[in-house]
């Protein structure tokens, strides 16, 4: 079972790591522990460098299978070992991006629950760039300018963002936990881990945000289209 760094310390950007699988035919190792996000909820995984007995590997992708999370390393050089000790070092400027983004649509899915009371139908983001879809029947221009006023509001307010991790049942106890149409919580799950933006937005949440809303920056709303009868998408960007 790899630990989950980054569930605990979103900031963390280099960590000490042992190998405890090597795959050749994939060029995926395994390790005990790693700060890299593995994707998942919308957000793309982290990319940066591998470090073992002096040699420097790039990582590529990273993906999480069960338990654990593979790192995918480039290039032709030889793999590590099993066993052998680890320097991992997470692209920072990427990473802060999408921490930034994940914040800005977290905003803007609490604000839209809190005003008019629409779920979230689906969502994708990229570094400073992301869209999510809601439940409206009808979107129009003044809604939507409506909209990025209220959440550009809610980001200069400065709130707080804390992250917990608890058991299920105490988590299911949180009103309005899933804002999401499906609940997307594997079944049978233990521990659930919730992001709060204090004072806007409580659900459960596996992605890295922020410590507060004003390391966001500015949400400009780009472009809004219809998916469907009840299914409005919102496309943002982040200055």
């Amino acid at each position: 079972m790899t630990q989950l760094l980054y569930q605990t310390d979103s900031y963390l950007k280099e960590f000490e790591a042992v190998v405890t699988s090597v795959d050749s035919e994939t060029r995926a190792v395994i390790l005990d522990r790693s700060a890299f996000y593995p994707g998942g909820g919308g957000q793309p995984c982290d990319f940066g460098s591998l470090v073992v007995a002096g040699v420097t590997y790039s990582v590529d992708k990273v993906k999480k299978q069960g338990d654990d999370v593979l790192h995918f390393l480039g290039g032709a050089t030889p793999l590590p070992a099993s066993g052998a000790a680890a320097r991992g070092t997470v692209d920072w400027a990427r990473r802060y991006k999408l921490m930034r983004t994940h914040t800005a649509l977290h905003v803007l899915c609490g604000t839209v629950f809190r005003d008019y009371g629409a779920l979230v139908t689906g969502g994708d983001m990229e570094p400073l760039k992301g869209r999510m879809d809601f439940e409206f029947e009808t979107m129009r221009g003044e809604l939507v300018r409506e909209i990025e006023a209220a959440v550009n509001a809610e980001v200069q307010k400065g709130r707080e963002i804390r992250v917990n991790i608890l058991p299920r049942e105490k988590a299911f106890q949180i009103p309005d936990l899933i804002r999401t149409k499906i609940n997307l919580l594997p079944e049978g799950i233990a521990h659930v881990r919730t992001v709060e933006i204090v004072g806007l937005d409580l659900q459960a949440d596996g992605g890295t945000h922020v410590r507060n809303t004003s390391e966001v920056g500015t949400i400009k709303v780009v472009d809004y289209k219809s998916k469907g009868a009840i299914n409005k998408r919102i496309y943002i960007e982040i200055e």
